[in-house]
């Protein structure tokens, strides 16, 4: 497995004399299919707020004027008379922001670098853009999911929160460390399992055999 051969100094001050497991920089903050995932969902936003547009201001350029309903009351807005659909039309652009809000934000998460990982006997710590983050193996649950091809791993924690839908009971979704663009994921896999099993909080239960 090849290590990172330079850390950052503030990193390696953090580590101090802590035995390396594993050091890797990681090309990307999030997997691709998420960032991508984000991009889309910006479009089909703008695609279906656009049609509110193209309804609401399209007779404004060709008419010159917008026949529209108000709290029950018939209303007429035009270029000389836009005040009343002022608040229309402040929706409609904050409906038109989220769209290129969502679609600028996948567009950065898709370019944007992971950082530093280390591994130690005791902790992973991640460096990026001067912020150090560390967590103990004892904060993740062991469940993970890997991408060999793609140089993946999605560690989960035992922190999350609960989210509720109105057709299914409420469910916890755990937060995620996310280590992506990697060489050697499957050694990593190991090393990480390895370290979260042995400081796994949670005592064993013994089996009664009758």
């Amino acid at each position: 497995m090849d290590n990172v051969r330079f850390l950052p100094t503030e990193l390696e001050s953090v580590i101090g004399t802590e035995k390396i497991d594993f050091s890797v920089f990681a090309k990307r903050n999030k997997p691709t299919g998420q960032s991508i995932g984000l991009i889309f969902f910006g479009i089909f936003w703008l695609a279906f707020t656009s049609i509110f547009v193209i309804a609401f201001f399209g007779p404004l350029f060709t008419k010159g004027e917008v026949h529209f309903v108000t709290n029950g009351v018939p209303t007429v807005g035009s270029w000389e008379n836009f005040e009343p659909m002022l608040v229309p039309a402040l929706v409609i652009g904050l409906f038109v922001l989220i769209g290129i809000g969502l679609m600028l934000w996948g567009l950065y998460s898709f370019f944007q670098k992971g950082g530093y990982f280390v591994g130690t006997a005791s902790r992973l710590l991640r460096y990026n853009n001067g912020t150090l983050y560390s967590f103990d193996w004892e904060q993740f649950s062991g469940n993970m999911e890997i991408n060999n091809k793609k140089g993946n791993i999605a560690l989960q924690l035992r922190t999350g929160k609960m989210v509720s839908s109105k057709n299914s009971p409420d469910r916890f979704v755990p937060d995620v460390v996310y280590i992506s663009g990697i060489s050697d994921v499957l050694e990593i896999e190991k090393i990480c399992r390895k370290r979260i099993k042995e400081n796994d909080p949670t005592p064993a239960q013994k089996i009664n055999e009758n």
